[in-house]
């Protein structure tokens, strides 16, 4: 397949079209890669609330902290310490099949600051700089891992949605498609499209999807944004049963400063919803699927006056997957007193969130440990195998 070819189905007037009809356009990342093992990379952007997706109601302290969010009559227990967020109940028979998992009190290196951009920005390169701004040139961990792997191919990143995604960017090439786009195909378009790339397997697919899309975005409206983690997660699945191994998107609506009751369960359910549409678009193929979902950094341990919380340090990472070593919550738990806290305000980070992403990567796909911690994670010490991959 080459690049004019791309470039025509893209640019060509006689599909009368935007270009948003082509999957090869634009930020879901899908990478193919040799092997069976799937993951999936979900950046939550915004910072969520980790201290309120999966509570330490057994902590003496929280409940001081958290008068109106901390409460646990809603909650889900996961094992007798910890306890689930509602929002996220529909995930708990995953809990039970041990296909979800949660590591606990982890970060990116970036400290003190709490800007969302900085925030983003380290833990989509990787980079070890605790100050987080970004710098001329400087590429994504996941597009440096893509490089270690063998025969990965043009499919080797496919980015879906439309936020860009930093960690795919770099020397190994990937697409993108932007289903928030508005899609206008005629009839007779419609006709064209098909019958130009008829007995073309991966072109035939690509247009069928722009023309189903093109059907949707008519319908969609309102409730069809609130529902697009969940489309994106769909396309995923569908890519991921092909040729594709690797694949990410984003999900935002994550900075809940007030109304964190009200809003948190919205983004935890386009969450929720993202994480079963992958289980039921994959298949059997969920079986060899990890999901990790990360953000930027934490929230303050204390609620504000208007039922939110700040920016913090120390958070949370979802996992999920048929893959994973679920029905635990991992991490080193820092406690919550006085003297326990980060700046007396947030919560401890105990390890790197990149060791687990690292781990991830080295289970799924045979990398080397060191190799990740050289080129894809600078400066990150691997130390023993966190074991989030069964």
């Amino acid at each position: 397949m080459t690049l004019s070819r791309r470039h025509f189905l893209i640019n060509s007037s006689l599909l009368g079209c935007s270009a948003a009809a082509s999957p090869l356009l634009t930020p879901l990342t899908l990478a193919a890669a040799p092997g069976e093992n799937r993951l999936v990379v979900i950046i939550l952007r915004g910072a969520m609330d980790g201290l309120d997706v999966v509570r330490p109601v057994g902590d003496a302290d929280f409940a001081g902290f958290r008068p109106t969010l901390g409460t646990v009559e809603s909650a889900q227990d996961l094992d007798g310490f910890f306890a689930l967020n509602e929002g996220l109940s529909a995930l708990m028979p995953l809990w039970h099949a041990k296909e979800l998992g949660f590591v606990h009190a982890v970060s990116t290196p970036y400290r003190d600051k709490r800007s969302h951009f900085d925030g983003q920005d380290l833990l989509e390169t990787g980079s070890n700089d605790r100050n987080g701004a970004p710098t001329s040139g400087q590429t994504g961990w996941l597009n440096r891992a893509l490089a270690l792997l063998p025969n990965a191919g043009q499919e080797t990143a496919f980015s879906v949605g439309a936020a860009r995604m930093q960690l795919l960017d770099g020397d190994m090439p990937y697409s993108a498609w932007n289903p928030g786009a508005e899609l206008s195909l005629s009839p007779q378009a419609e006709v064209l499209l098909t019958r130009i790339y008829a007995d073309d397997q991966l072109f035939a697919a690509s247009s069928k999807m722009a023309i189903d899309l093109s059907g949707q975005s008519d319908q969609m409206g309102n409730s069809g944004r609130a529902d697009a983690a969940k489309t994106l997660a769909a396309f995923a699945a569908e890519r991921l049963n092909e040729d594709t191994r690797i694949a990410s998107f984003s999900i935002n609506g994550w900075d809940t400063h007030g109304g964190q009751k009200r809003n948190l369960p919205r983004a935890l359910g386009q969450l929720s919803n993202a994480i079963l549409a992958l289980k039921v678009g994959l298949g059997r193929n969920w079986q060899r699927t990890t999901v990790l979902a990360i953000t930027e950094f934490g929230r303050t341990v204390a609620e504000n006056g208007t039922g939110g919380t700040d920016h913090g340090t120390g958070g949370a990472m979802v996992m999920a997957g048929g893959a994973i070593n679920g029905g635990q919550v991992f991490g080193q738990w820092p406690g919550l007193s006085e003297l326990d806290l980060y700046q007396n305000r947030d919560l401890e980070p105990t390890a790197d969130v990149r060791r687990y992403l690292g781990w991830a990567l080295r289970d799924l796909f045979g990398m080397e440990a060191s190799a990740l911690g050289a080129s894809v994670f600078p400066g990150l010490d691997m130390g023993e195998n966190v074991g989030i991959i069964a």
